[in-house]
Parts: C-alpha cells; structure tokens; sequence
C-alpha cells in the first residue's frame, strides 16, 4: 500500500510515435482524462510546428492535422489491442494492477502483439509472468520530456526473445531515440546508477559533511551535471524517488545503497514533493 506516483509520459510517447508515422491508440481511465491529454498533445504539437516550420505556416498546420489524425483514443483497452502490433503500458506504478492490465489485455491481443512496459521500478519479468506471451514482453522506458530525451532503455528477460528484443530496438529507433540494452536488474541502467547518487547526497547532507546548497554547487561545477542532487530530486518528485528507493528496499533489504532515507521519508510524510508541491529540499513560489 506504498504511495503510488503519478506517471506523465504515455501521451507524450502517443505524440512522438504519431509524428513519425505511427498509427496510434491512447487509452486512459475516463473521457475526459483522454480529451486533456489530446489537448496537450496538441499544443505541444502546435510549439514543435511553430520551430519546425517557422517560414511555412501551411505546412505547420498539415504537421499538426495529419500527426493527430494518426492518434485516436479509447477508454476500453481490450476493445483495440486485437489490431495492434505493440502494447506500451505507462499506468501506475503498481505490480498488481499492472498484471491484472496485461493479464486482461493477454486475451484479447493477436498472436503476433508485444508487450511493453514503461515502468522505472518493477521487474519486467514479474509483469510478463502475468501473461502467455513470456516470449513477446519487454521493458520499454521512456525518459521525460519524451519529445525532448532521446533516451529509451530496452529490458531483456531471460524469456524476451531476440526477435521481440530487436523489434523494440528498431522501433525506438524509428522514433528517433537511442535505445541501450539492459538486463533486467532493478533501476535497469540510468536509474540504478542515479537513485543511489542521489541518496548518497542526501545522506551527505544528513552527516553534516556539506550543506544541500554547496553540494548542489559542487555537482554542478566540479562535475559538469546541470542540475545538483538535490535540485534534480525536487524536479523528478521526492515521492516518486522515495516509491523507487522503498521497491528496491523490499526486494534486496540488505543492500547498503536500498537503505531507506530519514530526511526523505520526513519530507515526503509532510507532503514535501518538490516542485510539483511547492516545497522539497528548497522552497518554490
């Protein structure tokens, strides 16, 4: 019953994927959640046009009609995936849910379809598991801004097979992204390597050693990292980096770099998030 972080980036995903040719389904809880994620995409769509397209209005205006021509929406998932060739799930970030999703989708869905989940913090094979295409699901994680991040990590289980493997590889490409490979290991690449750095600032801080402030400073200007720690922690969510730490935690108790955070879990009780809050690490107006 851990506090589930929202998620942001299927619509975006749904953008990228329509601009480069893709026919594309967006499904979501209710209507009216579907019709502000289309608005959004729109208007994004409209920026991208704008730049795209400086001298061509015409032409600004046939990118964005034929992009959004390529997207439709549905509330009932299982009513289209029997047409569709790729699945990509960015629901929240909750085991059971997420395999009753793909346990319900596994019926209805062709022979041919893969599975995909966009998920920072499960393990990919205990979402396949829940399905009978084993074989046909992989881990696909986007970075957000979608549109902006040209990132996408592609999770092999030791059942994916390396036709399924090389599909999503040639798909991520076809968005325009570079995807790496990784095993399926808890964080996958970008997220095991900066949720542990993260919390060793944190923990830094709470020694006493260094002030949040300087060792923002430090990051930044000894390592050529654009934000600092604890900057990038109130950008992505202290709940969200917390819900990650605590999955890791139950999984392998004993790793020294799974350790729950003291300040962290403090913040987050107070409803401290970050940005989005108006209040983490540093205040925002």
């Amino acid at each position: 019953d851990r506090k589930l972080p929202s998620r942001c980036c299927q619509p975006c995903a749904s953008r990228v994927a329509a601009a480069t040719g893709h026919t594309v389904v967006l499904v979501d809880q209710t209507e009216d959640i579907l019709a502000k994620s289309r608005k959004g995409i729109e208007e994004s769509l409209r920026k991208v046009a704008k730049k795209k397209f400086a001298e061509n209005p015409k032409g600004a205006d046939e990118f964005v009609a034929k992009t959004l021509s390529s997207i439709s929406t549905s509330t009932d998932a299982a009513s289209v995936v029997h047409s569709t060739d790729l699945v990509v799930e960015a629901i929240v970030e909750n085991l059971q849910v997420k395999n009753e999703l793909f346990k319900r989708l596994d019926k209805f869905a062709a022979e041919h379809t893969i599975f995909a989940s966009n998920t920072s913090s499960l393990q990919i094979t205990s979402l396949a598991n829940s399905t009978t295409r084993q074989d046909r699901f992989a881990g696909l994680h986007f970075f957000n801004p979608v549109p902006l991040m040209k990132l996408v990590e592609v999770i092999k289980t030791p059942m994916t097979s390396q036709k399924t493997f090389e599909s999503l590889l040639d798909f991520s490409r076809a968005l325009g992204k570079h995807p790496v490979a990784c095993k399926d290991t808890p964080g996958f690449i970008v997220n095991r390597l900066l949720v542990p750095y993260l919390m060793e600032a944190v923990r830094l801080c709470e020694r006493g050693e260094a002030s949040k402030e300087d060792i923002d400073t430090a990051m930044k200007l000894g390592a050529g990292y654009p934000m600092g720690p604890f900057e990038l922690l109130d950008y992505v969510g202290l709940d969200t980096t917390k819900f990650i730490l605590d999955g890791w935690h139950e999984m392998d108790s004993k790793n020294p770099l799974f350790q729950p955070c003291p300040s962290l879990d403090k913040l987050v009780a107070e409803k401290k998030f970050g940005k989005k809050s108006g209040e983490g690490f540093y205040k925002y107006k």
